[in-house]
Parts: C-alpha cells; sequence; structure tokens
C-alpha cells in the first residue's frame, strides 16, 4: 500500500488550535476547514528537519514509522513549497549518525541536544514521573520517566505546562500516558501513514490502548485517585 503523509502548514496568519485552543500555532494540520495543533493531531512528538541535506532528510524519513511533510504557501508564487519534514527524533539520531563524516550534520545534533537540554525541567518532570508511578504503579519505571520528560517540555504547552498537568489532574496525567501507548504500543502511526483518518485510528485502537492502560494500573496505587477517571 502506498503511503500517504500527513501534509503539515507553517501558516502565514495567527492561528489557533480548533480544539485545544493553543495558539499561535507555528505548524498545524488542516481537518475539516479547521487549524489542529500537532499534539492534538498526534504529531507533536517528531522533530522538524529543514530541507536542504539531501542525505540527512532520506535516512530520517526511511527510519521514521511516522513522518509528515512541512509546507508553507509562498503569495508570490502562489503556491505551497516544501520546507522540511517532521521525523521521530530516535530516527533523526540515527541517520545522523550515518551522517557523522558530515561537520553540519555533527553542528546540527549538537544544537538539538543542547535545546533538549534547556527545554528540560527537573523538578517538574520528576513531580509528574511521581504522579505516573503513582496512577500506574506497573509501568515500566524509564517508560514513565520518558512519558515526563515528553509531557514537560518547556513551551511545548503539553499536559505537564498546563494547568491540570501541574495541578496533577488525574485526568491530564493519564492523557499523557495514554498518548505514549498510542505511538509505541500500538499501530498507530502505520494507520496514519496508510491515510486512515486520526480520529478512525483513535477508535480502532481504544480497547488495545486501554487492555495496556489496566494492565498498568495493577499492582497497587491509590484507588480513589485525584481529578476525573482516565
Amino acid at each position: 500500500m502506498d503511503l500517504v503523509a500527513p501534509v503539515v502548514v507553517e501558516p502565514l496568519k495567527r492561528r489557533r488550535c480548533s480544539e485545544c485552543r493553543q495558539g499561535p500555532l507555528e505548524r498545524m494540520i488542516v481537518e475539516f476547514n479547521a487549524p489542529v495543533c500537532l499534539d492534538c493531531a498526534d504529531l507533536g512528538h517528531l522533530v522538524f528537519l529543514r530541507r536542504g541535506d539531501t542525505a540527512l532528510t532520506r535516512r530520517a524519513r526511511e527510519g521514521s514509522a511516522l513522518w509528515a511533510v512541512v509546507v508553507r504557501h509562498n503569495r508570490r508564487r502562489t503556491r505551497y513549497e516544501r520546507q522540511g519534514l517532521l521525523v521521530e527524533e530516535a530516527a533523526l539520531a540515527e541517520a545522523e549518525l550515518s551522517c557523522l563524516a558530515d561537520a553540519e550534520a555533527r553542528a546540527r545534533r549538537r544544537a538539538r541536544d543542547a535545546v533538549r537540554r534547556a527545554a528540560l525541567d527537573v523538578e517538574i518532570t520528576e513531580v509528574l514521573r511521581t504522579e505516573i508511578l503513582r496512577l500506574f504503579p506497573s509501568i515500566p519505571a524509564d517508560r514513565a520517566t520518558e512519558i515526563a520528560v515528553h509531557a514537560s517540555a518547556k513551551g511545548s504547552g503539553r499536559v505537564g505546562r498546563t494547568a491540570a498537568g501541574r495541578s496533577l489532574d488525574r485526568g491530564a496525567v493519564t492523557a499523557a500516558v495514554r498518548a505514549s501507548v498510542r505511538h509505541l504500543d500500538t499501530p498507530y502511526d502505520t494507520l496514519l501513514m496508510q491515510g486512515v483518518p486520526r480520529h478512525q485510528a483513535r477508535t480502532r485502537l481504544a480497547p488495545a490502548i486501554e487492555a495496556v492502560l489496566r494492565a498498568w494500573r495493577r499492582g497497587g496505587g491509590d484507588a480513589d485517585g485525584r481529578g476525573r477517571r482516565g
């Protein structure tokens, strides 16, 4: 089956997400003629790779289970022009390893690592990690850490940076764990690349996702929890 890569737009005007109201958006997709931010579109975990390095782009795209094309409208030429790709971070890191002889690739990796370190707020991350382990006592510890780091990156607008996330609302924390399961433990990304609408893909995989969450909830923890149920 031919792959159908999602198309991500860099808007020329200030736009807000039609689902979570975050904005202004740097990048978005368009669904039913409405802007949707990358996190709501389940593309927020991808990293941007600007066009220009053909070998790096090809290797990152081939190694990424889910990727998207980023475009921007050129008013003068009245057409959309490709700006680069969104790819999985692990795929980009692997592609850069393959291109280490290229000094520019090494510099790009150092810059990306510096941005990542700067975005990490240790205190917020650790508090969120502790709450994930409380709600899901059987989740692997390294997985809880990975989810907490991703959800609490500065400036991301993700759950660790929202009021609900900072107050450790049960529903908000569970949403972060559910998103991780969706991408890493189900064929969700593959379905998106096959052109399945994300809402249909979510519905199709919901039972499998909930089965993982139930398994991780076993083993202890507070039965009452906090906030609404996940």
